[in-house]
């Protein structure tokens, strides 16, 4: 493919997911919104404390989606017209599984989880509420996740943004009608959260009705080496999403044994916008994968090299735009989520926004990396740099730094995580290349 029809294709796969990432990114920074001008700084902690929980819930469905996406494209890029299909009906199949594990989870366990996640008083009732809805919805959440990835991979990146963008308007609206309006509190902002990928879903299904889909669902036993490989495939997505829900749970924990309800309330102004963040991230990487996957199918290294490199560069520069939006506009941005004008809150999140968030250039190109491996089927070092990022580093690096430097060590953490991992990436870059060289 020569360098100006790749160049265009990039842009729009890139640009269209980004827009899509972030839409679906505020689902719950519109709850975050809403609850905390509504329900105050009790309804802030318990969204906070029951955000881990939609991060795994869509981590795995997200694991499925680009882990099967990415097998469809590679097959589509080898002409196999069967296989892909296989892999299609292989995901869904998959999804539906987990599933119904997740609602059975939601209906027999959310009390006692809410209580694991650090909920108590007032907050508990709000943070089982959250869980429960959240969990009876994950059919929606993950068959979302699902169609997302096989639509744009299939040659539809509008569409997949459109019904991403139009879901998360719904959410926001939503949001409103049910929280101010009509009073329902905590329900009303999970309910916005849960009715949006349904609506996702009833724009994506636009693609099957107008006969523009080449993926299709084949009746045939659900294959164990296809489901390892879509799941080998998909773990660093579900690493992602899941470490976010993992890292807010220690940091929830640490923050409530030095600040209280106050400091997680701070904390989840930090861990809302860190989502949006990293959506942008996931963005790039998301519109890279479908096109690298399909060089890779066609044996073009030349196009491959390319198309990290502009990731690598767009993420780059939408680092330094948003890090310096954070520097400059600390105070407001923590001011909209503290409508009742906590200066401890506002101290804290203001101070937390700037040294947090210093980590976005690293982050982004861990993420950027990890999904330039799966979608080259070098899964290995894709999830080594997920698992060091999500847990591995920053868990130990969360407890030793906030030992010694308090709320400060809690912010330093996630920087000096990422950039740790960023050297590991770059090492592990220069050891696969050549692995890349022999395939083709």
């Amino acid at each position: 493919m020569n360098h100006r029809t790749l160049l265009k294709e990039f842009i729009q796969y890139v640009s269209l997911n980004v827009c899509g990432m972030i839409g679906l990114s505020c689902y719950i920074l519109a709850d975050t919104f809403f609850v905390a001008n509504g329900l105050g700084a009790d309804g802030l902690t318990a969204l906070n404390l029951a955000i881990p929980i939609y991060s795994f819930v869509h981590g795995c469905g997200l694991m499925l989606g680009m882990g099967g996406a990415t097998k469809y494209s590679i097959f589509k890029g080898q002409e196999k017209d069967k296989e892909a299909d296989q892999t299609f009906t292989n995901a869904l199949c998959l999804a539906l599984i987990f599933a119904v594990v997740f609602i059975l989870v939601g209906i027999l366990f959310s009390s006692k989880i809410a209580l694991l996640l650090g909920a108590d008083g007032k907050v508990f009732d709000m943070t089982k509420t959250y869980l429960k809805v959240i969990l009876l919805f994950s059919p929606a959440f993950m068959l979302n996740d699902v169609f997302i990835c096989f639509v744009r991979n299939d040659g539809k990146p509008k569409l997949a943004m459109t019904a991403m963008l139009t879901g998360s308007l719904s959410n926001i609206l939503l949001d409103y009608l049910f929280i101010f309006p009509l009073q329902m509190g905590i329900l009303g902002a999970v309910l916005a959260t849960g009715f949006a990928p349904i609506i996702s879903m009833c724009i994506l299904s636009s693609h099957r009705i107008r006969k523009q889909h080449h993926f299709h669902l084949l009746r045939f036993k659900l294959s164990f080496d296809l489901t390892a490989r879509i799941i080998s495939l998909g773990i660093p997505s579900l690493v992602t999403e899941v470490a976010s829900g993992t890292v807010i749970i220690v940091f929830n924990t640490i923050i409530l044994r030095l600040q209280g309800n106050v400091g997680v309330a701070a904390y989840g102004v930090i861990a809302n916008l860190s989502l949006v963040v990293t959506a942008i991230y996931t963005g790039i990487a998301q519109g890279m994968q479908p096109l690298a996957s399909h060089a890779y199918g066609n044996k073009d290294k030349s196009s491959i090299n390319k198309i990290l490199k502009y990731a690598l560069v767009s993420m780059l520069f939408l680092s330094v735009c948003i890090y310096l939006g954070f520097l400059s506009a600390a105070e407001p941005i923590a001011s909209i989520f503290n409508s009742e004008g906590n200066a401890q809150l506002q101290q804290i999140a203001v101070y937390g926004l700037k040294l947090y968030f210093a980590a976005i250039p690293f982050a982004g190109f861990n993420i950027i990396l990890s999904t330039y491996f799966t979608a080259t089927e070098k899964a290995l070092p894709g999830q080594i740099i997920s698992l060091l990022r999500g847990f591995v580093i920053i868990l130990p690096m969360a407890f030793l730094l906030s030992f010694f430097f308090g709320m400060t060590g809690i912010w330093l953490s996630y920087p000096v995580t990422e950039g740790i991992v960023a050297v590991i990436g770059v090492l592990l870059l220069l050891k696969y290349s050549h692995k890349l060289s022999a395939y083709q």
